[in-house]
Parts: structure tokens; C-alpha cells; sequence
């Protein structure tokens, strides 16, 4: 959880617990302007609330975790861990108010994200049939329904039409000559008009 001490003249702390993080931000904002600075110190979960005092010449945020005690002095200039924990009998103890993370300021380090779950493994696919074995061509020819092909003479029939390369073409019983397209006799060799070898 989050806390605030407002300090007056628009100077603000706010101070979060982040994991093994307490992270402490300065905000001051006057007309027209604002500024904040943020550190974060390892000092571990916290097992009591913070607290912030001041001791006439510097304000100390006092917190107690699962590792110990820890004193951070609060400057304008900065903030900084000190060593061992300052007598605070004739210091004034400050108002610190629990606030939710979302009142912390714009640009405070947020939270880490929880890490993501491990994706559970796969189910194993069933296995697939086994594909039945193509029947085998016959040499220089093709079939699929109602599709048939030939390559020599390359010939293709689909459905009641029929496509022929290099020989006459037959067209409801009558032959063309493929090179000129006059028509033909059943028994031609030789294209009448072209000459051309059928």
C-alpha cells in the first residue's frame, strides 16, 4: 500500500512498498510549474506502516521490514539510506495517510509486473491416418475427375471439351488443321490450304 505526507507549500511524499522496493517520491507544484523526484531503496517488505519525521534540520522517513530497520534522509538536493537509526525522541512525528497507488504521482516507478505463468504443455495430437497410396499413371497420361490429359499427343478432354496440340483438332465431328484452322477430311494427310503435315 501507498502513503502521503503533505508537507505544506504545495510539497508532497509519497512513499510505496514494491516488492522488496520502497520507492519514496518528492512532489512539489507552484503556479505554473511541478517537479518530482523519485529514488528506490532495497529495504525489503515492510512488517509496520512508514514513518516520517523531522528532526529540526532534515526529514527522516523511518521504515521497519524483514530485514531490519531503515533510515532515509529526504533533502531537497536528494534522498539517502543512512547509516544506523537516528534518536527521533526530540524529533516531531509527521502525518503520513494511507493512499491508493493510483494517487501516486504521474512518472512514480510503478509496481513490477507479476511474472507471466508457464503455458501448460501441449496435448498430444492424435495420430494421423495414414494416406492411401496414390493409384499409379499410366505412362504420359493424367486423371482427376472429369479432367483427363494425355502427353502424347498432348490432349486435354474436360467434360465435353477437348483441347489437341499437334495433331487436327476435332470440333462435333469435324477437323480443323491446326496450323491455319481450315477444315479437313477424315482421310487428309496433308492440310489442303497450308500444306501443313496432320
Amino acid at each position: 500500500m501507498a502513503y502521503k505526507c503533505n508537507l505544506g507549500s504545495g510539497q508532497e511524499v509519497y512513499i510505496d512498498n514494491q516488492g522488496n522496493q520502497t520507492v519514496v517520491t518528492l512532489a512539489s507544484s507552484g503556479p505554473g510549474q511541478q517537479q518530482q523526484a523519485s529514488s528506490s531503496f532495497g529495504t525489503g517488505k515492510w512488517t509496520a506502516e512508514p514513518s516520517l519525521y523531522w528532526t529540526g534540520n532534515k526529514m527522516v522517513l523511518h521504515i521497519e521490514s524483514e530485514q531490519g530497520q531503515f533510515s532515509i534522509q529526504l533533502q531537497a538536493g536528494g534522498m539517502s539510506l543512512m547509516g544506523g537509526t537516528p534518536d527521533f525522541a526530540d524529533a516531531e512525528k509527521l502525518s503520513v495517510q494511507q493512499v491508493s497507488p493510483e494517487a501516486m504521482p504521474q512518472g512514480t516507478p510503478m509496481k513490477p509486473m507479476e511474472p507471466m505463468k508457464p503455458m501448460e504443455p501441449m496435448k498430444p495430437m492424435e495420430p494421423m491416418k495414414p494416406m492411401e497410396p496414390m493409384k499409379p499413371m499410366e505412362p504420359g497420361s493424367m486423371k482427376m475427375g472429369n479432367m483427363e490429359m494425355n502427353a502424347n499427343p498432348m490432349q486435354m478432354r474436360m467434360g465435353n471439351m477437348s483441347m489437341d496440340m499437334g495433331g487436327p483438332v476435332a470440333t462435333g465431328g469435324k477437323r480443323f488443321c491446326p496450323q491455319c484452322g481450315s477444315g479437313l477430311q477424315a482421310s487428309d494427310r496433308f492440310c489442303s490450304s497450308c500444306g501443313h503435315q496432320l
